[in-house]
């Protein structure tokens, strides 16, 4: 129904749109000239990110060890790709991913609030200076032709194509606008006084929040100055609130896609953006002072459009010279105002009522973590960390035992020996509850990846879908083992009783020595020839635990039946076993570095993910 009520609104304002262009062809030539403009801030953007080819991402890693580079950064790479509002959540992205602090983070809005003031700039002197066309034109000549050259000229055409677009849009806006205005002089319905500021402030951001393009905003500013349809002041009102505005479409992603440092890294930009947009408004008579007089001093004064250029960057330079000593005061606000959140101890609820539990899914796989090669792989090493925990929990509940016994200094040989104390769900019940939607969501964020991926994230890749299959696969022969384990525990003693209490003391032993190998911090030799020696217990076990089941069957200690049950069973021990040792073994290996932090897919401390207790 909601699928069916949103096609009917998306076909309601497609043919009011399509009314509006018939009755306005000035109306029209406005919205097309907008949409080039945008289309080719995406074609830019596209390029870009076609050439870079993960390089971006890498640069910003290494380039945020101090606040100064952190700083530089957001400069530069604004500048590149001419969008505020990419660059800030890709900052968000890597913040949340952990590769960057939240410090760096804060220095790069910095940053970013500093080279988005080189847009106006460049739309200011030859958005209407020059015909733009006789530059355009050309360049979408170019950008086709060089689309034929191989991978890296496709990249170059879609940037050559982006900056003839958004030539193409300026040079549109400026037709449009003219027509679509032609007898209006909106100059008679302005409000005046501090009610007009704030008024103009509000229709900036809430034009800048529709266009998602603070670019575009100033644009129609340039555009209205040029016309004369708006007094400077009020072109200035624009300006502070494109600046709000620029900030909210951050907010509400790092809200809704990013964890507690995206979330604070957006709201320091909504911080940032609204209190200098607040300075702005109180001291713009004086500034309006400033640029009048800068902008006279090289005989620009009469340049309404230099001199929105000027105002912009002078509110902007002002803002990073007010954070720039807060930056660490700032960063503290925000861990008080948004603090960690604390890990459950329990994510199962074990009442039997439960009929039918809502499905969990993925908890780092957020849309921010697909905005870079980068930041995808290590919200999809958490995410696989997660299903590994899980995993290794949904074990123990196999074996009737609580997790502590994994991970406490020494095993309760009493407890391991004993009947389940109380009843334990079934592992096909815990699968589809908190195995099935993590995997799922996982092949589902593998696929809908879409940015450049050098080879070795393909191989990462293809690492990570193997170590999720190995880690349902335990799970699903975990699901085999539970059964025949429990029904023989709550025996009588017995031959088979006991060989199962022994299966049960070797799974519990081996899975300790896996949670070891997940904390052990040496070198890959030596972590190699660790698990080496578990491979080898784990046989000479196997071997010596199926002869001694042939005598027991051959002395009438076991039956056909209780023979063929555990000859399965260690079967399915082992198999658990190795699938988890595969995961682990999966951040050996050249070029497996970003897959290292995998190892640990248990707990250090006392918080389980599923209560065993």
């Amino acid at each position: 129904m909601k699928g069916y009520s949103k096609t009917v609104m998306i076909v309601v304002a497609g043919i009011v749109l399509a009314a509006s262009f018939w009755y306005s062809n000035g109306w029209l030539q406005l919205s097309a000239g907008l949409c080039i403009f945008l289309f080719g801030m995406q074609c830019l953007e596209e390029g870009l990110r076609l050439l870079a080819g993960g390089k971006l991402e890498q640069m910003l890693g290494r380039s945020t060890s101090t606040p100064r580079k952190s700083l530089l950064f957001g400069i530069g790479a604004t500048m590149l790709m001419q969008s505020s509002t990419l660059v800030s959540l890709l900052a968000i992205a890597f913040i949340s991913a952990g590769l960057i602090k939240l410090t760096a983070g804060i220095a790069i809005l910095l940053g970013i609030n500093l080279g988005a003031t080189s847009g106006i700039w460049l739309l200011a002197m030859a958005g209407q200076g020059f015909n733009l066309n006789s530059v355009a034109l050309p360049l979408v000549v170019f950008g086709v032709l060089a689309g034929f050259l191989g991978d890296r000229g496709k990249a170059v055409g879609r940037m050559v194509l982006g900056v003839a677009f958004i030539l193409l849009g300026i040079d549109q806006i400026k037709y449009g606008f003219s027509d679509f205005t032609y007898g209006v002089d909106f100059t008679q319905y302005q409000i005046a006084g501090w009610k007009g500021i704030l008024f103009f402030i509000g229709i900036g951001m809430a034009v800048t929040v529709v266009l998602q393009s603070s670019h575009a905003t100033l644009m129609l500013v340039l555009t209205a100055l040029a016309a004369g349809q708006l007094e400077l002041m009020q072109g200035f009102a624009l300006a502070i609130g494109s600046n709000v505005g620029s900030s909210v479409t951050t907010a509400l992603v790092g809200a809704l896609g990013g964890n507690r440092n995206g979330q604070r890294l957006a709201l320091a930009h909504v911080i940032f953006n609204v209190i200098t947009a607040a300075l702005a408004t109180a001291l713009l008579t004086p500034l309006a002072w400033v640029v009048q007089g800068l902008t006279g001093l090289v005989r620009l004064g009469g340049n309404e459009l230099i001199q929105l250029a000027l105002f912009h960057s002078l509110i902007n330079g002002m803002g990073v010279m007010l954070f720039w000593p807060l930056q660490g005061g700032l960063a503290r606000l925000l861990k008080w105002v948004l603090p960690d959140r604390r890990e459950p101890e329990v994510l199962i609820a074990e009442a039997a009522a439960d009929e039918s539990p809502e499905r969990i899914g993925a908890r780092y796989l957020t849309g921010n973590a697909a905005q870079s090669a980068d930041s995808a792989a290590v919200a999809m090493v958490e995410e696989l960390k997660h299903l590994g925990r899980l995993s290794i929990e949904i074990v123990c509940h196999a074996l009737y035992l609580p997790m502590r016994q994994v991970t406490q200094p020494q095993i309760d040989d009493e407890l391991v020996r004993a009947a389940p104390e109380r009843e334990y769900r079934a592992v096909e019940d815990l699968y589809q509850r908190y195995i099935k939607g993590v995997y799922a969501d996982i092949l589902s964020f593998m696929g809908r990846l879409d940015v450049p991926l050098d080879e070795q994230h393909q191989q990462f890749g293809i690492n990570c879908q193997m170590a999720a299959l190995q880690l349902v696969d335990a799970v699903k022969d975990a699901e085999n083992l539970q059964k025949n384990l429990g029904d023989y525990l709550r025996r009588e003693e017995s031959a088979a009783r006991r060989f199962y209490v022994e299966l049960r003391i070797h799974m519990l032993r081996m899975l300790r020595e896996i949670y070891e190998l997940g904390r052990l911090d040496v070198p890959d030799d030596a972590w190699i020839a660790r698990s080496q020696i578990m491979d080898e217990d784990m046989r000479g076990f196997e071997q010596a635990f199926r002869e001694r089941l042939f005598v027991a069957v051959r002395t009438q200690q076991l039956d056909g039946i209780q023979m063929s049950s555990l000859m399965n069973d260690i079967s399915f021990a082992s198999r658990i076993i190795q699938s988890l040792r595969n995961v682990l073994m999966l951040s050996q290996g050249e070029g497996n570095g970003m897959f290292h932090d995998l190892r640990r897919m248990t707990r250090s401390d006392d918080e389980y993910l599923i209560d065993t207790e």
